[in-house]
């Protein structure tokens, strides 16, 4: 496997899209769960789909127009709870039953034979191309630069929105802000394994940091660690069994937290 991964560009692509889907899954992932927005998440996921199918028809790049729906709707759903008070799951789940059936709409109404979606629903990171390698370190820095950048009013805002409040800080721009960032690293995840699957990398390398830590930076730093971890086994297990690749990260992230669920004996990092 070793020299297939030196002498194939995709494999070589495919290992950095690895390790840059897993920053993303360490950092905002820990977020995610912290702050208990796993259903957001999965709305702006699948929202994006909608983006998706709008760039198939205007010609453009898919994963732009993922974004733009991505980052529309993290400020849309948090705009329209705020304002009307709407339930927000109800809301939620009207943005992702939305974007799926624009996204729908949308490629019924391109020219020509209708595209294979599966890579964007699914995933398939041995298909990951330069292109979208550049895109998703573009991503990582920005949000890497943010978090870091803003690293204690992040802890602040997850543990204790009170002393920012007291402190002079606008919460709702951290939350918008938040938002955003958790669209961009959707985006990221999209192509490594899909829309329908990217809220499980999302959230089992951190779940499956906090059996051993419950430090905020230690939990980054480890989820991250076992993200990779995660994505080159189901990698190197999918090609080896010519299986898709997007399913088998998963499988292999959710065994591991079975095991880990099973057989922790407490927390190992203090």
């Amino acid at each position: 496997m070793i020299k297939e991964f030196l002498e194939y560009n995709f494999l070589q692509n495919a290992l950095i899209s690895a390790i840059l889907a897993s920053i993303v899954c360490g950092i905002i992932g820990t977020i995610i769960i912290e702050k208990r927005l796993v259903m957001m998440s999965g709305g702006i996921a699948h929202t994006s789909f909608g983006g998706i199918g709008l760039g198939y028809l205007l010609g453009i790049e898919p994963i732009i127009g993922g974004l733009l729906f991505a980052i529309l709707a993290a400020l849309g759903i948090t705009s329209i709870n705020k304002k009307t008070r709407t339930n927000s799951d109800a809301l939620i789940g009207m943005f992702w039953a939305v974007g799926m059936a624009l996204g729908i709409i949308f490629i019924a109404l391109t020219p020509g034979y209708p595209p294979d979606l599966t890579s964007y629903l699914f995933g398939d990171i041995l298909a990951v191309s330069k292109i979208g390698i550049k895109l998703m370190i573009v991503l990582d820095l920005i949000i890497g630069f943010i978090i870091v950048s803003l690293y204690n009013y992040w802890k602040a805002f997850l543990f204790d929105e009170e002393f920012l409040k007291v402190l002079g800080i606008k919460v709702t721009l951290l939350e918008y802000l938040l938002f955003i960032l958790i669209a961009l690293a959707i985006v990221v995840l999209i192509k490594v394994v899909g829309i329908i699957l990217v809220i499980a990398l999302l959230t089992i390398p951190p779940s499956v940091a906090k059996f051993y830590t419950y430090d905020f930076k230690k939990l980054m730093i480890l989820a991250t660690l076992l993200g990779i971890v995660f994505c080159i086994l189901g990698l190197i297990i999918s090609y080896q069994f010519n299986i898709p690749s997007g399913a088998t990260i998963i499988i292999v992230s959710a065994i591991v937290y079975l095991l880990g669920s099973l057989f922790k004996g407490g927390n190992l990092v203090k």
